[in-house]
């Protein structure tokens, strides 16, 4: 069933709750990368230009609420002040106020206070301890401050926050533009993907995508994996992997995963070493079955570069989740470029990245115009993938 989209509110006069995903790289007070503010501004434009009342919120970084001392710490460091700075840069023409508070008098006055077509932006909402508790009173409280809700912070509905789920079950609630698109191409991939669909999974383990292996393997046409994941799979068909990434407590998924998969799953054949992850004094490339012992993999090897990019030739559906190797290391990138060209110059084809490295990877490489899409939310991208349902989706009115 369809999500309603915030253009089947009437939001004229109303004030309008936004969750949004301003959890920003930033170091002291200065954001280093704006790229989540402007994924959110279009529904944020979309409802001043429509004469809402807009109130933000969003969390940023992580607040444990376990040592007192430390949690100050952790407010200092991820105060939303940064943000609001950042905020008002991109939307000069619009009043943007920022409140220092997650509930009270303060928040209360400055959002009776507004117009329309105003912004106020709240602080943190992980200063709030009930927030990733879905509090139920905290929940209804942030609902008592507006008249409707609006979800555009994909990269969170898939955890069941306050903010996220609490929110939506007391007032009218749509999904915002950017989650719009999330929800479009990730569920054409995996509900209604053009064929051949090709999946391709990288990173460090195995244990973090599982059930996305798992559901692939019956989706998708082609299953290629890479990355440290690679190394179970091959001590799973008996092969020594010498010093690398391995998870002895994966070994027996792995092997379930070849028998399931047969000719699907692909394997890289061949892969970069290096004697010492930190200081490298000798590199080679060496088949998938005859790593040294005392070598690490680094990289899947140039024999793998052709083979991935032979099998995702023709591919009408790629969605791709994970680096082939340890790319943020010089010398170590070469396997996720060329998958990341080899993605980016296909054809006719309908290409998602699933957030995360393999999407900085993307825009930094300078292949990113090359996809259909990029997500901005790693997680909440795999879960979809995984076929599990998304709370902070489930949660929001249907059509």
């Amino acid at each position: 069933m369809a999500k309603k989209n915030v253009t089947d509110l009437n939001v004229q006069g109303k004030k309008v709750l936004v969750r949004v995903d301003f959890n920003v790289p930033h170091k002291g007070d200065v954001v280093t990368d704006d790229n989540r503010i402007v994924a959110a501004l279009p529904t944020i434009n979309y409802l001043t230009e429509h004469g809402a009342k807009v109130i933000l919120f969003s969390h940023l970084g992580k607040i444990k609420h376990k040592d007192p001392a430390e949690t100050e710490e952790q407010k200092k460091k991820n105060d939303m002040a940064i943000v609001a700075t950042a905020l008002k840069k991109l939307l000069p023409e619009t009043k943007v106020t920022f409140v220092n508070a997650t509930r009270g008098k303060e928040l209360e006055d400055a959002i009776n206070n507004m117009q329309d077509g105003e912004i106020v932006l709240m602080q943190n909402t992980r200063y709030e301890p009930g927030e990733s508790k879905n509090d139920p009173e905290l929940g209804a409280y942030w609902a008592s401050l507006a008249d409707l809700y609006v979800s555009d912070a994909f990269g969170s509905v898939h955890r069941a926050h306050a903010s996220t789920v609490g929110v939506p079950s007391h007032i009218p609630s749509a999904v915002g533009f950017l989650i719009e698109k999330e929800l479009k191409y990730l569920g054409q991939a995996l509900d209604n993907p053009q064929r051949p669909f090709v999946a391709v999974l990288g990173g460090a383990k195995v244990s973090d995508k599982i059930n996305v292996i798992e559901n692939l393997l019956k989706i998708a046409d082609r299953v290629i994996v890479g990355g440290g994941m690679a190394y179970t799979f091959y001590k799973a068909m008996g092969y020594s992997v010498g010093t690398s990434l391995l998870e002895e407590d994966k070994v027996e998924v792995a092997k379930e995963f070849i028998a399931k998969g047969k000719d699907k799953l692909i394997l890289p054949v061949d892969n970069v070493v290096a004697d010492d992850f930190d200081d490298p004094k000798d590199i080679k490339v060496v088949d998938f079955d005859a790593i040294p012992d005392g070598y690490m993999g680094m990289d899947i090897g140039p024999k793998t570069i052709e083979l991935f990019t032979s099998k995702l030739q023709g591919a009408k559906t790629v969605f791709w989740n994970g680096p082939m190797g340890v790319f943020e290391k010089p010398g170590f990138e070469k396997g996720t470029v060329a998958v990341c060209k080899a993605i980016a110059e296909l054809p006719d084809c309908m290409s998602v990245i699933g957030g995360g490295d393999s999407a900085s990877a993307a825009k930094n490489l300078g292949y990113a115009e090359g996809f259909s899409h990029i997500s901005t939310g790693g997680g909440a991208s795999l879960e979809y993938m995984e076929g599990k349902e998304l709370p902070g989706i489930a949660v929001i009115e249907d059509k």
